[in-house]
């Protein structure tokens, strides 16, 4: 049973400025793990940091949890046009995994905001929340123990799923349902057909794609993910994820593109690439996954 004290202790951790990156991170994902008000408080007084990557995993943390009292924080956020526009999608995206239908008003008004990303990612909350509703349950559990922004597609089909996947004429929701089937088949198939869809016109879609191959670790997708990372054309939300899934993979021809875009001129590409080869070293110093002895769950 961990104490009040050791939960203060992670938390400060967390909040401090002055620690490296990596260890903040651990710190979020060790008080995600554990739960409850504290963790949640901890989590939410870390919204006043200037690196955009940590927010941005706060609010992907708060949604994770599924613990409705951080509702309120992460309103503030979604409204708060001050803060980076990842971080705003984010914490839309977690006020669809918290699954309350009392949030559908305000997704709804941000479903026009004028940042895509934040619009697109408020639509496709709406989405779940009403498909929760009709369903009256939640998606099935995967293998990778995430809280998807929506339920994978029934098809088994990976032909059927990839036209689903790339038909940019289907609703993104749709189009995410297939992406999570894909990666609930798991194979070679399947990364690459998901890898195909680094070429989609939506960089919401795109960055959700860098992070379910990231959730695959498959060698296959590496050099889908190397050239949207090395793209100083490409989004840098896009960039900064599929940096992580480079990282989660963890492959030797991993380590040294990781090093180079660690002095990208964007900083949420830099930082995302220190985090990504602190990765890379659990996954290849260690028997466990990132921060596994910190009780973290993702993959």
């Amino acid at each position: 049973m961990v104490t009040e004290e050791e939960v203060a202790a992670i938390g400060r951790t967390l909040v401090d400025a002055n620690q490296p990156l990596p260890a903040r991170f651990r710190a979020l994902f060790t008080l995600r793990n554990l739960g409850g008000h504290a963790a949640v408080d901890w989590i939410s007084r870390a919204f006043g940091d200037d690196s955009a990557l940590l927010k941005h995993e706060l609010a992907y943390c708060l949604g994770q949890m599924q613990d409705e009292t951080a509702i309120p924080v992460l309103i503030r956020v979604l409204e708060d046009t001050g803060q980076e526009p990842m971080v705003r999608h984010e914490a839309g995206e977690a006020l669809g995994a918290i699954g309350n239908p009392s949030v559908l008003d305000i997704l709804k008004r941000y479903s026009e905001d004028p940042v895509v990303e934040v619009a697109e990612t408020c639509q496709l909350a709406v989405r779940r929340l009403e498909w929760l509703q009709e369903h009256k349950q939640e998606p099935g559990s995967s293998l990778y123990l995430s809280v998807d922004p929506a339920p994978p597609a029934e098809e088994t089909d990976v032909s059927k799923l990839r036209e689903t996947l790339l038909d940019e004429s289907r609703t993104l929701f749709d189009r995410y349902r297939a992406m999570f089937a894909l990666r609930n088949l798991g194979g070679q198939d399947a990364v690459l057909v998901l890898a195909d869809g680094l070429c989609s016109s939506s960089a919401l879609f795109r960055h959700e794609i860098g992070y379910v191959l990231g959730q695959m670790q498959d060698e296959a997708c590496i050099p889908q993910l190397t050239a949207a990372l090395r793209s100083r054309t490409e989004s840098p939300m896009v960039r900064h994820e599929c940096a992580e899934a480079l990282g989660s993979i963890a492959h030797p021809s991993c380590l040294e593109t990781l090093r180079v875009f660690a002095c990208d001129e964007e900083r949420v590409v830099r930082e995302s690439c220190e985090v990504a080869l602190d990765m890379y070293e659990y996954e290849n110093g260690a028997q466990f996954q990132y921060a596994d002895g910190l009780c973290k769950l993702q993959a």
